[in-house]
């Protein structure tokens, strides 16, 4: 009998609005959801009390967790530039995460450097210090995606910040189109691991593909997630695609037969 994965998918794939990719998570049997934050009806900014209760409510009604909330403003955390902004709106939707119910909030760090002295590379743990810090205060941890550098320059990077508060949203997908090891890192980023995304690709042509038909080995990333202990969303994402439905439909299934 295969282990009972925790199966979810990230909302903005259905192309559908929020509720109504809600309504379509829960239809197509997923366990939860991942869902953007980071603007619109969903942004920190424009959830008062009283529609973060009933956002709450809507996925408690539709037998649905929240995997993650991602809160990503594609500028990551190594131009001191931007960090105070960014910084400040991180912890915004680390409060969200709290008050809806959700301990993990997926970002990108950026490419990190791989010189320990380049100005990215302590502008970016002077910045995520600071978050790690706040996460800790409201219990919400922040996810990094894999992809830009290979997992041991990634957990070389996060070792720096205290406490484990950021660690990895592990995508292998990511890894494939960057041409670093999918299945290996799981093991090199042990105990950092908080949220994955269940995504296909092909490294040449280098592109997003439905799950099941690029070069990300499942079975195999699934048994060493499960040889660390992962416990975790397995979260499917489809950033393209005629039929994202229909892709994210056969993902459910897939990932249910590992």
């Amino acid at each position: 009998m295969p282990k009972q994965r925790k199966v979810g998918v990230m909302i903005e794939s259905f192309r559908l609005g929020v509720k109504a990719g809600i309504l379509k998570a829960a239809e197509i049997g997923a366990d939860g959801f991942q869902i953007f934050v980071t603007g619109g009806e969903m942004a920190p900014e424009n959830m008062n009390s009283a529609a973060r209760k009933e956002f709450k409510k809507l996925v408690a009604d539709q037998g649905l967790v929240i995997s993650a909330l991602c809160a990503d403003y594609f500028k990551g955390f190594l131009n001191p530039q931007t960090n105070a902004e960014i910084v400040r709106k991180t912890k915004a939707c680390m409060d969200l995460a709290a008050d809806l119910g959700t301990g993990v909030i997926t970002s990108h760090i950026g490419t990190i450097p791989e010189d320990e002295s380049a100005p990215e590379w302590k502008a970016g743990i002077a910045a995520l210090c600071e978050v790690a810090e706040h996460g800790k205060k409201v219990g919400v941890l922040m996810a990094s995606e894999t992809g830009p550098e290979s997992a041991n320059l990634l957990l070389k990077f996060l070792k720096k910040i205290p406490g484990r508060t950021v660690g990895v949203n592990y995508d292998p997908a990511n890894l494939v189109m960057g041409g670093f090891d999918q299945i290996g890192g799981v093991s090199v980023l042990k105990g950092y691991i908080y949220h994955t995304h269940a995504k296909d690709a092909r490294r040449s042509p280098c592109k997003e593909v439905p799950l099941g038909e690029g070069d990300v080995n499942f079975p195999r990333w699934v048994a060493e997630l499960d040889k660390i202990g992962y416990n975790g969303f397995l979260t499917i994402e489809r950033e393209s695609g005629e039929d994202p439905v229909g892709d994210i439909v056969t993902a459910v299934k897939f990932l249910r037969t590992l």
